[in-house]
C-alpha cells in the first residue's frame, strides 16, 4: 500500500487523474449507474462519488455520460499467434481496451526456452500491457512426439513458478495427465504447492477422464466446443473458459444455453486463445467478444463480468485487477453503450494511453535479445526426395489420410486408395487428398515427417511456414514436392515466416525474423500482406479462411485425431505414430 494513495483515498491530498460523468458499470454487484473514478499513481483510490478527490494538478477526463468499465483481461492467450511483436502486439489490444493478459508465452518456449520466454517479458515490461505469466506445463508438449528448440521439465517449472509474476500452470493436457506422466505429475503437485492454478487442456474430455485431470488439480479450461462440454465444466467445479478467436468462435454455441437455464456465471470468461492478425485488426479483441455475447442474449453489466472480472476470478486474481473499486489496479475502459458498443477510451496503469479511439503514443520497435533472432537452423537444404512418402508394395496402396474440418482445425481420418509411381506414393487432387511434411527446423536432429492432408483443397502449389503448434518445425503442404521443398528452403533464407511457391517461383512471403514466428511491423500493415497470402491461397484452390492458422495446428499432437510433427504420423488418441500407408489397395 502506498503512503501518496492512503491519503488521496482519504481526500489528504489530490488525485492524479479523476473520470467525471460516467456510467459505472460495477462488475462485482451488476449494477450499472451515475458516477466517476478517481486514480492516484496506478491505483484506483475512489468510485463513484469523486469530486471531493479534485485539486490542484489533477487531470479530469469528462466520460461525456459514456460507461465506465474495467480494462479487458484475457485469461487465455497466445501473443504469438498474432506473429506480432510484443511492442506491435501491445498496440494492437491496447487500442481495443484489454489492459491485461494471461499467457504462458509457450510458443516462444518452444524455440528457446524459458530465456527467449523472460526476454519477451521483459519488452513486455516496458508498455502498459500487463503480463501475468502462466509457465508452461511441458515443452516439449508432446513428448516423444515432436523435436523443440526450448525444454521445460520440472526443476525449469519450480523455478519459473517463482517469479513475481507467475500465477500459475499452463496448459496442463488431459491426455498426458490420465497417462500419469510423471514430469507432468510432479510439475502439477509443484504449482499447487506453491498455491497457484493449474490450467487444463482437455479436449474431448468426458466421463471418467474428466473426473481424473479434475481430481489432479485443473480447475480451468478452454477447450469446450459445445454446450454439453461446457455444461460438464461448469458443474464438475471447474472455471469455464469460452474460446471466441480465429482458430475457434464457441461462444454463441456454448453461452445461449448457460443463459438460458440461468446456470451461475461466475465461472465463466471469453478468452481468445489464438488471435489472427486480419481478425484482430478487423474485427477487435476482447471489445469483439462483448459484441458477440450481447448478440447471444447476455445484458451489459454480465457480459463485462465475463471479460473483466472472471477472467482474474480464474487464477485468483480478482483482488488487483477485473473491477473498478478502491486499491485496485487503475485499468479503466470509457466506451460506448450495448447497442452499439466500442472502446472509445483507455487508461492503462493509471496512464490514458488511448483518446477518442486511436493510441496516444504508439511503442516503437524494441530491441531484441539475440536469443530471439536466427532461430532457424536447417540441418542441410531440403530437397523434394526427402519429403517423398515411397513404398515397394507394388501400383497402388491404401493410405490414411488426416482431414481438417473446415470450421476449426480438429481433423478427422479417412482412407484412400493412391497411386504409385517409381515408388513413390502420389497425390491425388481429385480426391483432396495432398502432401504433407514437418521438417525439424531447431538444429537437433533432421527430422522430417511426412503424411498426407485433406480439407485444403488446394489444386497447384505449396505452403510453408515456421509457425507449427507446439513445436515450430517448419510445416509444408502442397501438390508436388519440388514446389514443397522450394517453400522450406525459402523459410530458412529469410529466418522464418509464411511462403507460398507455384511452379518454381515465390507467389508471396512474409518474415518472421523473431523466433521465427513474430514480426516488427505495425498490426495494420501485417494484416495487410497476410491478406494477400490468403488470397493467393484463395487462388490455388483453398477455401479455408485462415489457411496458414489452421495449419499450424494439424502439427499439433495434442489436439485430435492426427497430426504430423517431425517424428512422423501421429494418432494424437493412441498416442502412436503410425505408417501412413496401411497396405495395397483392396
Amino acid at each position: 500500500m502506498g503512503r501518496k494513495e492512503l491519503a488521496a483515498a482519504k481526500g489528504a491530498v489530490p488525485a492524479d487523474l479523476v473520470i467525471t460523468n460516467g456510467k459505472i458499470v460495477n462488475v462485482y454487484t451488476g449494477e450499472i449507474y451515475d458516477g466517476g473514478v478517481a486514480i492516484s499513481g496506478q491505483t484506483i483510490i475512489a468510485v463513484g462519488e469523486v469530486d471531493y478527490a479534485i485539486g490542484d494538478g489533477t487531470r479530469v477526463i469528462d466520460a461525456g455520460g459514456n460507461y465506465l468499465t474495467p480494462g479487458f483481461i484475457d485469461g487465455h492467450i497466445h501473443p504469438e499467434s498474432t506473429s506480432l511483436s510484443i511492442s506491435s502486439f501491445a498496440n494492437l489490444l491496447l487500442k481495443h481496451g484489454t489492459t491485461a493478459i494471461f499467457t504462458d508465452l509457450h510458443e516462444a518456449g518452444v524455440v528457446g526456452g524459458l530465456a527467449a520466454i523472460e526476454s519477451l517479458l521483459d519488452e513486455a515490461a516496458r508498455t502498459k500491457l500487463k503480463y501475468y505469466f502462466v509457465v508452461p506445463s511441458h515443452v516439449p508438449f508432446s513428448p516423444n512426439f515432436e523435436t523443440s528448440g526450448g525444454h521445460f521439465d520440472t526443476e525449469i517449472i519450480r523455478g519459473a513458478l517463482k517469479r513475481e509474476d507467475a500465477v500459475g500452470l499452463s496448459e496442463a493436457v488431459s491426455v498426458y495427465i490420465i497417462l500419469e506422466f510423471p514430469d507432468l505429475l510432479d510439475s502439477i503437485d509443484a504449482t499447487l504447492a506453491a498455491g497457484k492454478s493449474v490450467q487444463g487442456h482437455l479436449p474431448e474430455v468426458h466421463g471418467p477422464e474428466f473426473n481424473a485431470v479434475a481430481v489432479a488439480g485443473v480447475t480451468t479450461d478452454h477447450e469446450a466446443i459445445s454446450p454439453d462440454d461446457g455444461l460438464l465444466r461448469l458443474r464438475g467445479g471447474m472455471h469455464l473458459m469460452i474460446r471466441e478467436g480465429s482458430a475457434a468462435r464457441s461462444l454463441e454455441v456454448i453461452l445461449p444455453p448457460i443463459l438460458e437455464q440461468k446456470l451461475e456465471t461466475s465461472r465463466v470468461s471469453i478468452v481468445t486463445d489464438d488471435l489472427h492478425t486480419v481478425d484482430a485488426v478487423e474485427r477487435g479483441h476482447l471489445d469483439d467478444s462483448v459484441r458477440t455475447a450481447l448478440k447471444a442474449g447476455t445484458d451489459f453489466a454480465r457480459a463485462i463480468q465475463f471479460v473483466t472480472l472472471n477472467a482474474a476470478r480464474a487464477f485468483g486474481m480478482d483482488g488487483q485487477i477485473g473491477g473498478l473499486a478502491p486499491g485496485k489496479r487503475a485499468d479503466v475502459n470509457i466506451t460506448t453503450g450495448p447497442e452499439d458498443f466500442k472502446v472509445l477510451s483507455v487508461i492503462a496503469a493509471g496512464e490514458q494511453v488511448v483518446a477518442d479511439g486511436e493510441l496516444l503514443a504508439p511503442y516503437p520497435v524494441f530491441p531484441h535479445d539475440d536469443i530471439l533472432l536466427s532461430t532457424i537452423h536447417l540441418a542441410r537444404p531440403v530437397t523434394a526426395e526427402d519429403l517423398q512418402i515411397r513404398t515397394d508394395i507394388g501400383t497402388s496402396v491404401q493410405v490414411r489420410v488426416m482431414d481438417t474440418l473446415q470450421w476449426i482445425p480438429l481433423t478427422e481420418g479417412r482412407d484412400v486408395t493412391l497411386a504409385v509411381k517409381d515408388g513413390v506414393v502420389q497425390a491425388d487432387l481429385e480426391q483432396d487428398v495432398l502432401y504433407i511434411a514437418q521438417v525439424e527446423r531447431h538444429g537437433v536432429n533432421g527430422n522430417i515427417g511426412k503424411a498426407f492432408m485433406g480439407g485444403f483443397r488446394m489444386k497447384a502449389g505449396a505452403i510453408a511456414s515456421s509457425v507449427g503448434h507446439d513445436n515450430h518445425n517448419i510445416i509444408v503442404l502442397g501438390t508436388n514436392h519440388e514446389d514443397m521443398a522450394l517453400a522450406v528452403n525459402r523459410l530458412a533464407e529469410i529466418q522464418g515466416g509464411q511462403v507460398i511457391v507455384k511452379d518454381g517461383a515465390v507467389l508471396g512471403e512474409v518474415a518472421y525474423p523473431i523466433l521465427g514466428l513474430l514480426s516488427d511491423l505495425p498490426a495494420e500493415e501485417l494484416a495487410a500482406k497476410k491478406t494477400e497470402l490468403n488470397a493467393i491461397i484463395r487462388d490455388l484452390g483453398s477455401e479455408i479462411p485462415l489457411p496458414f492458422m489452421f495449419l499450424s495446428f494439424i502439427s499439433l499432437a495434442a489436439i485430435p485425431a492426427y497430426a504430423v510433427t517431425d517424428v512422423g504420423f501421429i494418432d494424437v488418441l493412441n498416442q502412436q505414430v503410425l505408417d501412413p500407408v496401411i497396405g495395397p489397395a483392396a
